[in-house]
């Protein structure tokens, strides 16, 4: 019997999103819940840009000293005015020390943190509909600022 092929990746766009300061909620049943306000941010595509809307948020739980569990909501605007929602789901993974300085929102070198990702993106737009019909994934980079993350379509 043969093996399946495995998938491979395309690239799709790398989102800068900026972000606030987090609302600390504590520690609830959920784990250390923590609500992270989006501010903006810009969307590049392989020739395509867009805008990450203000109003979003990321919906945080760190559920382990190690683990953080993420759920991120936001609308980004292409260029050509088109709107695409986000739903983006991801673990972050880190040593105790790591976890706690990015929960303080310290700077920290991104080859010591698992962050990874799959978003989901929807539109109405015609020209974009191809991006309800499939899987991605990606993976993240917390800054003191921003998420930067690097989203793949799966072929």
């Amino acid at each position: 019997m043969s093996h399946p092929v495995a998938p491979s990746l395309s690239f799709f766009a790398t989102l800068s999103v900026q972000v606030a300061t987090a609302h600390e909620i504590g520690q609830t049943p959920a784990g250390n819940r923590r609500v992270i306000p989006i501010l903006g941010g810009q969307v590049q595509g392989d020739g395509w840009t867009a805008r990450v809307l203000p109003g979003g948020a990321d919906f945080q739980a760190i559920v382990t000293p190690t683990l953080a569990q993420l759920d991120a909501r936001y609308v980004l605007e292409t260029d050509a005015g088109d709107l695409i929602y986000v739903c983006n789901r991801a673990i972050r993974v880190a040593s105790t020390d790591i976890t706690a300085r990015l929960v303080k929102g310290e700077r920290v070198d991104p080859a010591l943190v698992y962050f990874r990702c799959a978003p989901s993106f929807e539109t109405a737009s015609a020209a974009l509909g191809w991006i309800n019909e499939r899987m991605f994934i990606g993976s993240g980079t917390r800054l003191p600022d921003r998420v930067d993350i690097a989203c793949f379509t799966v072929e």
